[in-house]
């Protein structure tokens, strides 16, 4: 039995959406940053270490960094969409984020594997530590009769 929101959405459990969080590189980090939000996409990875699971993503300096640092709470989204057959999914966690600074939490950061795809000097390995992890499902449509 298939578990639908009000909208009609499937609700996915915590299990399946941490296996889609998994299967997929790139998300959107939400952050308040000044006084408005702002969302930047960023390449992260899954970080299975010891005790629950957690986020892991490598940035530089700027807005995005301190976004995500100084307010500590964020919104990381990702997710896949098939407007063929008008189906897709979405996973949303919510959560705390912690600059790993200490030299043995980047040394394992470092053994992640998570690398910069684009040019800049990304050396702020931010984890982050979720409070939430919700997801959806768009199901595709029955056929109507004709």
């Amino acid at each position: 039995m298939v578990d639908l929101d009000r909208n009609g959405l499937e609700i996915l459990g915590e299990a399946e959406c941490w296996q889609l969080l998994e299967a997929t590189r790139v998300g959107r980090l939400a952050v308040i940053a000044g006084s408005r939000p702002d969302v930047f996409p960023v390449n992260y990875v899954v970080d299975r270490g010891p005790g629950e699971p957690t986020i892991v993503f490598l940035t530089a300096p700027g807005t995005k960094l301190a976004g995500a640092v100084l307010t500590g709470v964020v919104a990381f989204e990702v997710d896949a969409a098939d407007p063929l057959f008008h189906t897709g999914w979405s996973v949303v966690v919510h959560g705390t984020t912690q600059l790993l600074e200490r030299t043995e939490d980047q040394m394992a950061a470092e053994e992640l594997p998570l690398r910069p795809w684009g040019p800049s000097d990304k050396r702020d390995y931010v984890r982050i530590i979720p409070t939430e992890v919700t997801g959806r499902r768009i199901l595709p449509a029955v056929a109507q009769p004709g």
